[in-house]
């Protein structure tokens, strides 16, 4: 919308009643701002304002101009859910599981306490419109005022300050799953070092660009009604996207590409002294989105209870980040376990599953071209040394220079003159980890899983479990006795790490065999017995290890349990096929991420498989 048109909307006699509401509003709200969050999905900061040299993004590039830019802003998740679940209630998803696993459902309703309760109670009117998406069992209803798609400000009383959020799904993943036209066009773009250049990847990122410009007008035309309502001078806008994406080795995983995100904040001259720098400055240091929720209630007044975990970037009592925590467990129907650390110059990260390769099949992910592309070139052997390393397993851990290596393709991890920054990193990481109480070493639905649960005495010996991992992760043969050892300890999680050090030993093993295949007969958790039968497949037991698994993956069982031992199977080769009746039966089944596993495993052991197989349903549809 052009000045003019907007001078025209708000024009004679409407202008005057406008500005009459606008002023009554200001004084009844006193100090306190209007706060209006635009957010769109899945992508980084493709944006002009960044330094983007290709997308049109005039009105989020003004934006900037007229507030402040965050370089380093990342989300604390790769996928969606995880990150709308920090964001809502302040809390990092890892702390309180299941919320760290895609598509989960936490248990915490009345348990934590989320910023539009703590701003409606006081006095803040609160809208969402429309996506919720919070990964556990909090009511939308019960938390906002309004939530929906017809949601807005204008449903508050007079005079009172608002809190609105409007969600843009123009830039989720799924839109590029057609090729999208506009002024970007596919040879005009850069192809990063770890994706092969190819038609269907140049299409991917230049869609991708349009669509953005498409996003950027839909911003417009709601600052549009802003202004157009004359609340522009008392409200405080916020812009940013809920996780990076969506362009292949992005969206899911802990890279840049996953966790970095836009955020512009503009706050209006009666406002401007609750920022830190001022209009059109850039901020370096690192902020993460569990900062949002204590941002926003510092904002309006409000006080933080214990429970949030983030700090406050904005208002009287603005404290900055050292550092930006993310991590990744269950994407869809695929296991993994990554945590990470940045200090906006340098990325460290952490592969607890390194056995696991990073491209792992993910039935949803895999409808984008790009993604098919990419294994189809992986599958012919056309690929270079960087761009096949995402089909490979991984190191336990992993550091990037960000100004050197933009793309991350250089692990500097075992670099002599990194040690101590390697060191600070990781010594961050595991502060952090106990800090939160990470739930990430509890397999998915097994006790003591659970923001309370979890922090009981006793059945979460976290040290213990994080030097377990580590040791696992680091797939030291000297390690063995240690494994085997604590295979028969009394805690389950112990005895379930102990097993996942013995798989990752692979050959190495060989000594374990016994104490293996005792856990896989007869241990009292069904997750330590899906482990130590991969683990014995993997050393020539292959026939009792898949009837092991078989039976793991059977209806009886619970939803989590199933699907580990559906990628377990994945993960056994050609043996597998004595499972496949089991199998085929998992690929009709009501989960959607069970049936995602067996059709990619069940097309797989048939010889079906291609990388344009399409696995993702949305309902059961047959196998083919």
């Amino acid at each position: 919308m052009t000045n003019a048109t907007r001078r025209s909307v708000v024009s004679g006699a409407g202008a005057l009643a406008l500005a009459s509401l606008a002023r009554s509003a200001r004084s009844a709200q006193g100090a306190r701002p209007n706060i209006l969050w635009l957010v769109s999905e899945d992508n980084n900061p493709f944006i002009g304002a960044y330094g983007e040299p290709l997308t049109h993004t005039p009105t989020l590039d003004a934006l900037a101009r007229r507030g402040i830019r965050y370089d380093r802003a990342y989300s604390n998740a790769p996928v969606c859910a995880p990150s709308r679940f920090a964001i809502l209630t302040g809390v990092y998803p890892e702390a309180a599981g299941p919320a760290h696993h895609m598509r989960a459902r936490a248990k915490v309703a009345g348990l934590l306490q989320t910023y539009p309760e703590l701003m409606r109670q006081a006095g803040y009117y609160c809208t969402n419109s429309s996506k919720t998406d919070y990964n556990c069992d909090i009511d939308p209803a019960a938390i906002w005022d309004a939530t929906g798609a017809k949601a807005h400000w204008r449903g508050r009383s007079a005079g009172q300050p608002f809190m609105a959020v409007f969600n843009h799904e123009t830039t989720h993943e799924s839109r590029i799953f057609a090729a999208v036209s506009g002024r970007v066009k596919p040879e005009q773009v850069r192809v990063p070092g770890y994706l092969p250049d190819t038609p269907d990847i140049r299409r991917d990122i230049a869609s991708y660009r349009n669509l953005m410009e498409v996003m950027d007008g839909q911003i417009a035309a709601r600052l549009a009604e802003l202004e157009a309502d004359g609340l522009s001078d008392d409200t405080i806008v916020f812009y940013y996207s809920d996780n990076g994406g969506v362009l292949p080795r992005s969206k899911r995983y802990c890279y840049e590409e996953g966790l970095r995100c836009g955020l512009i904040v503009s706050l209006p001259e009666r406002f401007a002294h609750l920022a830190p720098k001022a209009a059109g400055g850039v901020e370096e240091r690192p902020v993460s989105f569990i900062d949002l929720a204590p941002t926003v209630l510092a904002l309006g007044g409000v006080a933080a209870p214990a429970q949030m975990q983030g700090r406050a970037f904005l208002g009287p009592k603005a404290s900055p980040q050292t550092y930006a925590f993310g991590m990744r467990n269950r994407m869809d129907e695929r296991y993994d376990m990554i945590r990470t650390v940045s200090d906006g110059r340098f990325r460290y990260i952490r592969n607890y599953m390194p056995n696991r390769p990073l491209g792992q099949h993910v039935g949803f992910e895999w409808l984008a071209k790009g993604y098919q592309d990419w294994e189809r070139r992986y599958r012919a052997g056309e690929l270079t040394v960087d761009q096949a390393r995402f089909f490979g397993p991984k190191a336990f851990e992993e550091l990037y220079d960000l100004e050197a290596d933009p793309d991350q393709l250089r692990n500097l991890a075992a670099a002599p003159d990194q040690c101590g920054r390697l060191r600070r990193l990781s010594a961050a990481l595991d502060r952090h980890m106990l800090a939160i109480n990470d739930n990430g070493f509890i397999p998915e639905g097994a006790a003591p899983e659970g923001y309370l649960q979890s922090r009981a005495q006793g059945p979460h010996p976290l040290k213990e479990l994080m030097v377990l991992a580590a040791a696992a992760g680091r797939q030291d043969v000297r390690n063995l006795p240690l494994f085997q050892g604590k295979l028969t300890d009394s805690n389950a999680l112990v005895r379930f790490w102990a097993a996942q050090g013995l798989l990752m030993l692979g050959g190495a093993a060989s000594p374990a065999q016994e104490d293996l295949r005792r856990a896989m007969a007869g241990d009292t958790s069904p997750y330590v017995r899906v482990v130590a039968a991969e683990a014995l497949a993997g050393l020539g037991q292959a026939p009792s290890a898949v009837e092991a698994l078989a039976g793991l993956t059977s209806g009886a069982q619970a939803t989590p349990v199933q699907l580990m031992a559906l990628n377990a199977l994945t993960f056994v080769g050609d043996e597998a096929k004595a499972a496949l009746p089991v199998i085929e039966q998992a690929a009709l089944s009501k989960d959607q991420y069970v049936r995602s596993a067996g059709r990619y495993l069940a097309a797989v052991l048939r010889g079906e498989y291609r990388p344009d197989y399409r696995v993702f349903e949305t309902a059961v549809a047959g196998l083919g």
